[in-house]
């Protein structure tokens, strides 16, 4: 059967698509600035591609240089995220790979899905509803809720549910490594136990140990929901 896909989008695009997607998702206001951040680019050089993508009807760019996908921008950028967010599943679930090579192995295995196997694999592991880091799998009708919080938001004493990683900090390996070695998973209860504003500092109590650190910044770009 042939692959039905209407785009022809090189790698790089598509890995705009999806942050662009992404941050969209997580309500952030896309402006080339932050894109290059996430990407790891020069703000130039991700100015230059929008500028492209543009051209080609993928995006639009207000008076304000925010960033907008298209509706055919859009579809195209749910494609890419869906397979992402599939292959990532499949290869931390049933492959057993760690969050973090998870995370750079999908990005090749992803592009070499044909929709009959992203459909195969998406019923195979019991159509999820997520990535391994909570991030919502397109199509499968699940969206984070709005009562979720950041979890700098939490003060020292307070019980959360961790429910959502934001697909910035995914870029880091390091970073997903230590988190999820430290058990800091979607599903996963934690306690705060001392939030330090002035250093910038949250360490945490998990299931399984005390004493676990998260710098502010990083903090914030995890989602939770309060335990009552």
């Amino acid at each position: 059967m042939k692959d039905q896909r209407d785009s022809h989008a090189s790698v790089t695009i598509e890995d705009y698509l999806q942050t662009i997607y992404s941050l969209e998702t997580e309500g952030e206001k896309v402006i080339s600035a932050r894109l290059a951040r996430w990407m790891r680019v020069t703000p130039p050089t991700a100015w230059a591609t929008v500028q492209r993508m543009a051209r080609d009807g993928m995006v639009e760019i207000d008076d304000r240089k925010t960033i907008h996908l298209t509706p055919h921008g859009r579809k195209l950028a749910e494609g890419v995220a869906r397979r992402h967010r599939l292959s990532e599943r499949f290869l931390n679930d049933v492959l057993g790979l760690g969050w973090a090579e998870a995370h750079v192995e999908a990005h090749h295995f992803e592009h070499g899905l044909t929709p009959i196997i992203e459909e195969r694999i998406f019923k195979f592991l019991g159509e999820p509803k997520t990535c391994p880091h909570g991030s919502p799998i397109p199509g499968s009708g699940y969206t984070l809720s709005p009562e979720l919080r950041p979890l700098d938001s939490f003060e020292t004493g307070d019980r959360a549910t961790i429910h959502f990683i934001s697909e910035e900090l995914e870029e880091d390996q390091e970073l997903l490594r230590y988190l999820e070695r430290h058990n800091l998973k979607p599903g996963q209860e934690i306690t705060v136990q001392e939030k330090v504003p002035s250093i910038g500092l949250l360490t945490l109590k998990t299931a399984t140990e005390e004493g676990v650190s998260l710098g502010l910044p990083v903090a914030s770009r995890i989602k939770a929901l309060p335990v009552r």
